[in-house]
């Protein structure tokens, strides 16, 4: 089940814990894609937080938020690029992103397959896409204080076995948030500590959440994947719409 969008956008922008994951997770993603220049970048579920650096240097940005969750404009000041879509037919042709990012599209879906399916059919020839999910062994996905507490979290042999079923290639694994989801002092205060300790030292504690970059095996094992696009009305549905929810990013 989704969160509702304004829960997520209070957690990063409004909340001292959720602007601290929010710069862990996004700075980690530029280090993986640093230059994403004439490339397309998109995002499905709640990636809002991650795109920012790439608006203004890449080809195109997509922020794309499921029905269930609800969708708020973004990013503030500049024309919108956030659209809302269904969860499994994604207003972008066949093989038209280069770079995407998903997170809390994937272990907050009923439908995760069908999630993998369209993320293969957007991705072009040489496409990466970065799952972002909650560690089943982390302290954060056992607390409800912030959104990777919400869904189905993931073990890394989980996640990798059920993207390599929808043909897709790991290729680099990371954790990430090893400090505690506390609001505490002593925990705020030392966060930078334990991220730099549980990099160093994985076997002392779990990260809360997962990273996976995959590639699009290519052709596909299964039949019919990706072969044709699905979606009427591709990228074109981007234009600027009154939205309701106030956006603060």
């Amino acid at each position: 089940m989704h969160l509702d969008v304004q829960v997520l956008r209070d957690f990063y922008y409004r909340s001292a814990l959720g602007r601290t994951a929010q710069k862990i997770i996004r700075d980690q993603t530029v280090n993986l894609w640093p230059e994403t220049k004439g490339l397309t970048v998109a995002g499905f579920g709640f990636s809002a937080p991650l795109l920012r650096p790439y608006l203004g240097v890449s080809r195109r940005v997509i922020c794309m938020m499921p029905g269930p969750q609800g969708v708020m404009p973004w990013p503030a000041g500049k024309p919108n690029v956030s659209v809302l879509t269904e969860e499994t037919l994604w207003p972008i042709e066949t093989g038209h992103v280069d770079r995407l990012v998903v997170m809390h599209g994937l272990e907050t879906s009923e439908r995760p397959s069908d999630v993998l399916d369209e993320a293969y059919r957007v991705l072009g020839p040489g496409g990466q896409a970065l799952f972002i999910v909650p560690n089943r062994s982390g302290l954060w996905a056992q607390s409800d204080m912030t959104p990777f507490g919400y869904g189905r979290p993931y073990t890394a042999g989980q996640l990798e076995t059920q993207l390599r079923l929808h043909d897709f290639v790991p290729e680099i694994h990371l954790s990430v948030l090893y400090q505690p989801p506390s609001t505490r002092r002593f925990w705020m205060k030392t966060g930078q500590f334990w991220e730099k300790l549980g990099r160093s030292v994985p076997a002392i504690t779990a990260g809360g959440v997962m990273m996976v970059v995959a590639s699009k095996r290519h052709p596909p094992r299964r039949r019919g994947i990706g072969e044709t696009a699905r979606v009427l009305n591709p990228l074109d549905v981007l234009s600027p719409k009154p939205a309701k929810v106030a956006d603060t990013a």
